[in-house]
C-alpha cells in the first residue's frame, strides 16, 4: 500500500489493557523497531474502557513510545556484589504520549455519509431458507418431499422480500434520523459533558464551595480533586453567559417578545397591502387599455367602415383622424 508517494511506517496498533502493553507485543515492536522505524510507536485501543460507558470523557485510545533504558538493578544495603565491566543490560520501556484529535473536511463528509447511509440498514436472517429444508417432512416419495420443501422455502423467500420492502426508508426518511440522531448524541455529550463539571464540582474541597470553611482546613481526610484555577475560572465564565440565555424579569420578557412579534406581523401586512395596491393600479392600467381599444372599434363600425370612400376599414392607419 502507499507505493506511490512512498511513505514511512509511522506505528502500528493493537487491543490493549488499560494497563499498557504486555510482554506479548514485545517482539513484534522490536521488529518493527530493527526492520522499519527506530522510532515506531504504539496505539493501543482499550475495549474494556467502552464497556465501562465513560461517554463524553477521554477516548478508549493510548499512544506509546518507546525507548531503551538500562535496568535498575540496586542491590541490597550491606551485601557484597561482584563488579563486572560488561554493559549493562537494556530494557524496552514505554511511555504515554499527549495527543489531540483533528477531523479534517474530507473525513466529516465521508462520516455524515456512512450516517446517513446506515439509516436503512436491515438485518437479514441467512438461515430462514436452511431451517425450511431442514424441517421438512421425510417422506418415501423423494420427488414430492422436494417439491414440498421447495414451496415452503420459496414462500419464505417472498415473506422475506415483503418484510425488507417495508423496511426501505426514502431519502427524506433517511435525512430526518441522521439529523435526529445528531442531535440526540449531542444532547447526550452535553449531559455527560455538565455531569462531568457537577462531579468535578462536588469533588472539591469545601474550601472552594462554601465560604463557612476556612481555606486550607479540611473537616476529614478525603481525597479531594485537584484544584485548577483555569478550570473554575472556565465554569465561572460559562455561568455569568447563562443569565443571557435566562432572564431575569419572564414577564417583561415576555411583553417585549409579543410587541416584536407584532411589529413583524404589522411590517408583512404592509407590504401585503401594498403588493395588493399594486397589481389593483396594473390591473385598472390594463382595463384602461382594452376599454379604449373596444371604443375606437365601436366607432369606426358605427362610422361605415371608415372615411374617405371607405379607406378605413376597421383598421386605423397612418394619417387617419377621429372626431
Amino acid at each position: 500500500m502507499h507505493k506511490v508517494p512512498a511513505l514511512d511506517l509511522v506505528g502500528w496498533y493493537t487491543i490493549l489493557p488499560t494497563s499498557g502493553p504486555q510482554p506479548v507485543h514485545l517482539p513484534i515492536h522490536r521488529q518493527i523497531l530493527h526492520s522499519y522505524n527506530e522510532s515506531a510507536i504504539l496505539l493501543g485501543f482499550h475495549p474494556t474502557a467502552v464497556l465501562e460507558g465513560s461517554a463524553g470523557g477521554k477516548l478508549p485510545l493510548t499512544i506509546y513510545e518507546s525507548n531503551y533504558e538500562a535496568e535498575d538493578t540496586t542491590t541490597v544495603a550491606g551485601e557484597d556484589k561482584e563488579m563486572k565491566d560488561s554493559e549493562p543490560q537494556l530494557a524496552l520501556r514505554f511511555k504515554e504520549l499527549p495527543y489531540s484529535v483533528e477531523t479534517g473536511e474530507a473525513e466529516m463528509i465521508s462520516v455524515d455519509f456512512v450516517a446517513r447511509g446506515g439509516g436503512n440498514a436491515t438485518a437479514v436472517d441467512g438461515t430462514v431458507k436452511k431451517s425450511g429444508v431442514e424441517n421438512s417432512e421425510p417422506s418415501s416419495d423423494k420427488g414430492k418431499g422436494k417439491t414440498r420443501a421447495s414451496k415452503k422455502a420459496e414462500e419464505q423467500d417472498a415473506d422475506i422480500s415483503k418484510a425488507d420492502d417495508q423496511h426501505i426508508l426514502s431519502r427524506e426518511d433517511e435525512e430526518l434520523i441522521a439529523s435526529l440522531t445528531a442531535k440526540a448524541n449531542a444532547i447526550k455529550m452535553l449531559h455527560a459533558r455538565i455531569t462531568l463539571i457537577a462531579v468535578y464540582l462536588q469533588n472539591l474541597p469545601p474550601s472552594y464551595i462554601s465560604n463557612a470553611v476556612p481555606e486550607g482546613v479540611e473537616p476529614n481526610d478525603k481525597k479531594y480533586t485537584p484544584v485548577n484555577h483555569s478550570i473554575l475560572r472556565s465554569i465561572q465564565a460559562l455561568l455569568t453567559r447563562l443569565s443571557l440565555l435566562i432572564p431575569a424579569d419572564a414577564v417583561g420578557f415576555e411583553h417585549e417578545l409579543m410587541s416584536e412579534q407584532n411589529d413583524v406581523n404589522l411590517v408583512s401586512l404592509l407590504s401585503t397591502l401594498t403588493q395588493s395596491i399594486k397589481d389593483v393600479r396594473e390591473t385598472g392600467r390594463k382595463f384602461a387599455i382594452v376599454d379604449t381599444q373596444k371604443g375606437l372599434k365601436s366607432k369606426s363600425d358605427r362610422s361605415g367602415g371608415g372615411w374617405a370612400g371607405g379607406s378605413f376599414n376597421g383598421v386605423m392607419g397612418v394619417g387617419d383622424l377621429l372626431s
